[in-house]
C-alpha cells in the first residue's frame, strides 16, 4: 500500500506552520496508524530530514496522547478509536491523508502533530477529585450503589481526556470532557459531599482556559474514542443549576 500524505510542520507555538508532502511506501494493512508514522520518519532520518514529531505513549487507546486530526476528524474515519488502533486497512491504496494537530485556541501547537492540552489538567486540578481521610482502604461493597448508577458512573469514567471533543467542537469547546468528570463523581455517594463545589469551579476553570460554550453540534459525541454521551452536559448544567440555587440561598 502506498499513500501520499500531507501533513502540519510546525517547529514551534510562536513559528507560522505549513502543509508538507510526504510519500509512506510499502504500508502494510496490519499497521497502526501510527506505525505508518513511524515508517516514515525512518525514511526521513535516512535521508538526514528532521522527523515528524506527534505525541503517543500506550499505543493500546487508554492513554489518549496520540491526538492527530486525519483528513478533518479527530481521531480518523473509524469511530469509538484512538490513533495509534485506527489500522492501515481502513486506508486503500493510493489515498491521500491529510494529517494535522488539534485546533482550538487552548491546545497551543508545541510541535508538528503534538499540542499542549495541560488546560484539561488544570480543569481537574480545580475540582475532579474527593476529599478522602487516608488509612486503610474499605472493603469494595462497604457502601452500597445501585447498579444503574454504578453503570452511569461507570460510561462518565471511560473518558481519557483525549481532547478530540475539544478539536471536533466547532465551538471548540470541552463541555463533554468537564461534563465526564462532573458526572462521574457526582453519581456515586463518595462524590456527592462536594458535588455543589465541584461542578462551579471546574466550569469556571473550564471558562478560564478560553475553551467554548456548547450549542449542541453534537461532533463531541460523534468522534469521542470512548463513546461518551452528550446526555452527561445536561447532567453537568443540571448539577450547575443546582448549585448555583445552593450559593444564591447560603447568602
Amino acid at each position: 500500500m502506498n499513500l501520499t500524505l500531507y501533513v502540519w510542520r510546525q517547529s514551534g507555538p510562536d513559528e507560522p506552520g505549513r502543509l508538507e508532502q510526504y510519500e509512506a511506501w510499502e504500508i502494510t494493512p496490519d499497521m497502526s496508524f501510527l506505525e505508518m508514522l513511524d515508517v516514515v520518519n525512518e525514511g526521513l532520518i535516512k535521508s538526514g530530514k528532521e522527523p515528524i514529531a506527534f505525541d503517543h505513549d500506550c499505543r493500546e487507546g487508554i492513554c489518549g496522547m496520540c491526538s492527530q486530526v486525519i483528513n478533518g476528524v479527530p481521531h480518523g474515519p473509524q469511530k469509538k478509536t484512538t490513533v495509534c488502533q485506527l489500522h492501515m486497512r481502513h486506508f486503500k491504496d493510493g489515498d491521500t491523508l491529510y494529517i494535522e494537530p488539534w485546533r482550538s485556541r487552548a491546545f497551543p501547537v508545541i510541535k508538528d502533530l503534538i499540542v499542549d492540552r495541560s488546560a484539561l489538567d488544570r480543569i481537574i486540578q480545580a475540582g475532579g477529585y474527593i476529599s478522602v481521610h487516608t488509612g486503610g482502604v474499605p472493603d469494595a461493597d462497604a457502601v452500597l450503589i445501585p447498579k444503574a448508577d454504578a453503570d452511569t458512573a461507570m460510561d462518565a469514567a471511560e473518558c481519557i481526556g483525549c481532547g478530540a471533543c475539544v478539536a471536533a467542537c466547532p465551538n471548540g469547546s470541552a463541555m463533554l470532557f468537564t461534563a465526564a468528570k462532573v458526572a462521574h463523581l457526582a453519581t456515586l455517594p463518595q462524590g456527592r459531599v462536594e458535588a455543589a463545589r465541584r461542578v462551579c469551579v471546574m466550569t469556571e476553570a473550564m471558562l478560564k482556559e478560553g475553551f467554548g460554550s456548547c450549542s449542541n453540534h453534537y461532533e463531541c459525541q460523534a468522534v469521542c474514542p470512548k463513546g461518551i454521551s452528550v446526555q452527561f452536559i445536561a447532567k453537568l448544567n443540571r448539577e450547575f443549576i443546582k448549585a448555583s440555587f445552593k450559593k444564591a440561598g447560603s447568602y
